[in-house]
């Protein structure tokens, strides 16, 4: 996932906003008391998702895989006043620390926490999201996409992490989660619904624009 030298990563943080005091705190634990702690978005890759979305301002934002909660503050810190923010994840047994963390933050009344399979709750999702990131299991992107995008709004976007993974999406014999991940990226490449940009941030992300 990291693709950058450590020195020059370095450089690009401390030329990077610093984490809020929260953020640093679940950044800290999560490293310390979780299992792999890598899916973590991290302060630059938190810092990118806090910018889009203050800079899209979105009425309503879809999360899919919330693990620790530190991407959905994120993008929270964009949200308009009367904003909402829905997050999905599969894990119960991260459930008490995200709901601690999300009662810890500004957002808390602003922040919908769902714990179950996204595939059966998207569709039962009324709201038209300006704002969506897909950050988790891999097998299933293309399917997130699907349910989602007629829910997004003309000019909104949709963002999926890990679309490099690593750079196995170059391997000869790629496995499983990684044909997942190529099979994503070309289906959004040759979707005429939407336009696109996979930006080398992290572990890559895709940036898509519903037209």
């Amino acid at each position: 996932m990291d693709f950058l030298p450590d020195d020059l990563q370095h450089y690009i943080e401390i030329h990077t906003t610093d984490e809020p005091a929260l953020l640093k705190k679940i950044n800290r634990e999560t490293n310390a008391h979780v299992l792999m702690p890598r899916m973590l978005s991290g302060h630059v890759q938190g810092r990118f998702l806090s910018m889009i979305s203050k800079l899209v301002r979105p009425k309503n934002i879809l999360e899919i895989g919330t693990y620790t909660g530190y991407s959905a503050i994120c993008l929270a810190e964009g949200l308009q006043p009367d904003g909402k923010l829905i997050t999905i994840d599969i894990n119960e047994e991260l459930g008490n620390r995200v709901r601690r963390y999300f009662e810890e933050s500004e957002f808390a009344g602003k922040i919908d926490y769902r714990i179950g399979d996204a595939q059966k709750i998207i569709p039962t999702l009324k709201e038209t999201f300006d704002l969506v990131f897909i950050d988790a299991d891999k097998e299933n992107y293309s399917i997130y996409f699907d349910l989602v995008v007629d829910k997004v709004s003309s000019g909104g976007l949709i963002l999926a992490d890990n679309v490099l993974w690593s750079g196995k999406v170059l391997d000869a014999k790629p496995d499983k989660d990684t044909k997942a991940i190529i099979e994503f990226n070309k289906k959004i490449q040759s979707d005429q619904r939407v336009e696109n940009l996979l930006m080398p941030l992290r572990d890559g992300v895709m940036m898509v624009r519903h037209i």
